[in-house]
């Protein structure tokens, strides 16, 4: 099961990264990341922890390749600020959802969903600086 579950995930990611328009990858990306919570939590409340640790990293996973083809695009994030900006607000929300799995999950489980958390976080905060921060 849990080998179906990453063969799955990973056709789907190698699908987004075949994607040749920059901005449409990323926002496939995110949503790729928050159907890849639904996952997780499914899992978990299944017992299968091991698969849901999987999800969790291809969260991780599609949020920095979503990123990644933003900053690829060359686009000045406080000129051209719409796709970044749909980029903060569904990292915004991934985020949110991660906290929420989180508070469902035992004390001793929970560490699983912090990388993830912290890597979500980091995106969401380097987003929220390329459009509001100074000019470089």
């Amino acid at each position: 099961m849990l080998l179906l579950f990453t063969l799955m995930l990973a056709l789907d990611l190698a699908g987004i990264k075949a994607e040749p328009k920059l901005e449409k990858r990323s926002q496939l990306a995110l949503q790729f990341a928050d159907s890849a919570v639904d996952s997780a939590r499914d899992l978990y409340k299944k017992g299968e922890i091991d698969a849901c640790r999987t999800a969790l990293g291809e969260i991780e996973t599609a949020v920095q390749l979503s990123y990644d083809s933003l900053l690829a695009t060359g686009k000045d994030p406080r000129r051209n600020s719409k796709p970044f900006k749909d980029a903060e607000k569904s990292t915004r929300q991934i985020l949110r959802r991660l906290d929420s799995l989180s508070d469902l999950m035992s004390a001793l489980d929970r560490e699983a969903v912090e990388p993830a958390q912290h890597t979500v976080s980091d995106i969401h905060d380097k987003l929220i600086v390329g459009i509001m921060g100074k000019k470089q």
